[in-house]
């Protein structure tokens, strides 16, 4: 029996499968407007099947904003609890798990046995999130992933203050506008700061602890990341594909039930 774990994000599904000898596979694709077609699909193009059949010797726990709407999955766990599972499965040495997504960030302290000690979320402003930083770019009139690498070549940045993203916007344009205008390295710069100072905040009311694991799709960013690392003082770690983090825990949680079932 495979164990499957389905993040439903709202704007990526990932899919993870693990075999039986702990061999990971994954499958990223764009979430549409019905989470469980989304996921029918994601599934079915990772498994290379025309279609989903659920009860295909498959296990499959699911997470994540859509994951409730999913009938077919055999159980639906919390995203920090998935989050904390990936995280350990990932880096068996991490304590402190930091996931920004597209939408939501959580800061989540992890025992040695990849079980929550404390976690602390933020979710109530697309400030510090995924979609904050997309429009970001857009008003810089660049791609993510340009906004990204500029930022290495800034030496400091201008203060964001705002913790509404609709302020923060404003207060972007108006760098972007100014005569003369702020140059874009040191916008972007600032940007990420204000980002991080938002996680910041999330990590002192639970305290960090080593190994300290970035993951989300925001953990892709480079810009951002460098300049977490400034302020937190030390390296962190990031997975190569760290917005599967949540989907590798609901596949782990899987794979416990399936060997609780086969009485191991």
């Amino acid at each position: 029996m495979k164990a499957l774990g389905i993040d439903v994000g709202s704007l990526t599904t990932k899919v993870a499968v693990l075999d039986g000898d702990g061999t990971l596979r994954f499958t990223v694709t764009p979430s549409g407007d019905d989470p469980e077609s989304s996921a029918k699909a994601a599934l079915a193009k990772h498994l290379g099947q025309p279609e989903l059949n659920p009860g295909n010797n498959l296990y499959l726990v699911s997470t994540g904003i859509g994951s409730r709407l999913l009938r077919f999955s055999q159980q639906q766990k919390a995203i920090t609890t998935c989050l904390a599972r990936g995280v350990h499965f990932l880096f068996p040495s991490a304590r402190t798990a930091i996931d920004i997504g597209a939408e939501t960030c959580n800061v989540i302290r992890v025992n040695e046995r990849g079980r929550i000690n404390d976690w602390v979320s933020h979710d109530k402003c697309a400030a510090g999130t995924g979609v904050f930083l997309q429009k970001m770019a857009k008003i810089m009139q660049m791609t993510l992933e340009e906004m990204s690498e500029i930022s290495f070549h800034a030496n400091s940045g201008p203060e964001i203050t705002s913790t509404c993203a609709v302020f923060a916007e404003s207060e972007v344009i108006s760098h972007v506008h100014r005569d003369p205008p702020t140059p874009k390295e040191e916008i972007a710069a600032g940007i990420y700061s204000s980002v991080v100072s938002r996680v910041m905040t999330l990590c002192k009311r639970i305290g960090i602890e080593k190994d300290v694991a970035v993951v989300g799709g925001v953990a892709l960013n480079r810009g951002l990341v460098n300049i977490l690392e400034r302020e937190i003082g030390f390296k962190v770690l990031v997975p190569d594909s760290p917005q599967i983090a949540a989907a590798v825990g609901a596949a782990v949680v899987a794979r416990d039930n399936i060997e609780k079932m086969a009485g191991k």
